[in-house]
């Protein structure tokens, strides 16, 4: 039997405010389905070059109150990134609160608009541990 990975969802409460925040992790729309019936948008964001490793934002028009509570269990996306501190310094920079910085120069955590949790990791070897990382405390949970 063939398993073959297709994507992440994460339900998203602000469209707009979840897009612009993974392209500021990198990622690019490369799908979307609006269902009127259904009232839902699905909007696929992937790495350049890589649909197949997609996270699928499913944004209810009319909310999603209604659904079980459980429905939010999730961990985290994870993307290996070229340089950590760089990326960092991006997203901080855009204001989105770094929660646990890369003090080690090979792991950091932030959060999306959402509350979904993303690793970032360093490819490759670690990157020597700098400043502003190395002293940064982290911030809230992640």
């Amino acid at each position: 039997m063939a398993l073959t990975y297709l994507h992440t969802m994460v339900r998203v409460k602000d469209l707009d405010a979840s897009i612009a925040f993974y392209k500021l992790l990198g990622l690019e729309e490369t799908r979307r389905r609006d269902s009127e019936g259904g009232r839902f948008t699905l909007v696929f964001m992937s790495p350049p070059g890589q649909e197949n490793a997609a996270v699928e934002l499913t944004y209810n028009w009319d909310g999603d109150d209604g659904l079980p509570s459980d429905s939010r269990h999730f961990g985290h996306l994870a993307y290996r990134v070229d340089n950590i501190h760089e990326l960092c310094q991006h997203l901080m920079d855009n204001g989105v609160t770094i929660n646990r910085p890369p003090r080690d120069g090979h792991m950091a955590f932030v959060r999306s608009p959402d509350n979904i949790s993303v690793e970032l990791l360093q490819a490759g070897d670690a990157l020597e541990p700098a400043e502003p990382w190395k002293s940064m405390e982290n911030t809230g949970h992640w």
